[in-house]
């Protein structure tokens, strides 16, 4: 750690927060596999902290087979049980079931836009909105984009992606830069 690291609140002393913060998030993802581990990920973390998700992530890109949107499109009733017995991710039928039918709509999407990645960043003119926020407190728990995101997924049929998921989505996927000003990555990404 250089003495140059000042990091947002949020971030804490975990190193695997810590990796996370420094390495990934609010860094702009334009590669439809990460875009959709990342919405499957978010909607995961509904109800729990981002630590436990990130904890299990690498069990998530095992069991989801690398988040490939059409393997996972096609899981049936098997694949489903072997999930909810797999004790390294979130065993929610819920959520699993969420994660198969946003891979269907997404399918949907890269047909319809030719990308998740073109369907998502219109809807920020395909730029990143960069806040100033200089304390958790300023942090809005969704913002107007976040619930047309949510409002047009959901027309198109998707699972757990509510305002707040969309916001956060956002945040990981650098579609909004929510690094705080004082922060050493806010200027970075």
């Amino acid at each position: 750690m250089s003495s140059d690291s000042t990091r947002c609140e949020w971030v804490g002393s975990d190193p695997l927060m810590i990796a996370y913060h420094d390495k990934e998030w609010g860094v702009p993802v334009h590669y439809d596999a990460t875009l959709f581990e990342f919405l499957i990920l978010e909607g995961a973390q509904a109800g729990l902290s981002w630590t436990t998700i990130l904890r299990k992530r690498e069990n998530y890109k095992k069991a989801f087979d690398n988040f490939n949107i059409t393997k996972i499109a096609k899981y049936d009733a098997d694949k489903i049980k072997k999930l909810l017995d797999n004790p390294g991710i979130v065993r929610n039928k819920l959520k699993i079931n969420a994660a198969i039918q946003n891979a269907r709509t997404v399918l949907a999407i890269q047909k319809e836009f030719g990308s998740l990645d073109a369907y998502i960043w219109q809807f920020v003119n395909d730029k990143t909105i960069k806040h100033s926020y200089q304390s958790l407190s300023e942090y809005p728990a969704k913002t107007t984009e976040a619930e047309i995101i949510s409002k047009d997924l959901l027309k198109r049929g998707c699972k757990f992606v509510g305002p707040t998921i969309c916001y956060a989505f956002m945040q990981a996927v650098g579609m909004a830069n929510d690094h705080q000003t004082k922060c050493f990555r806010y200027n970075q990404v």
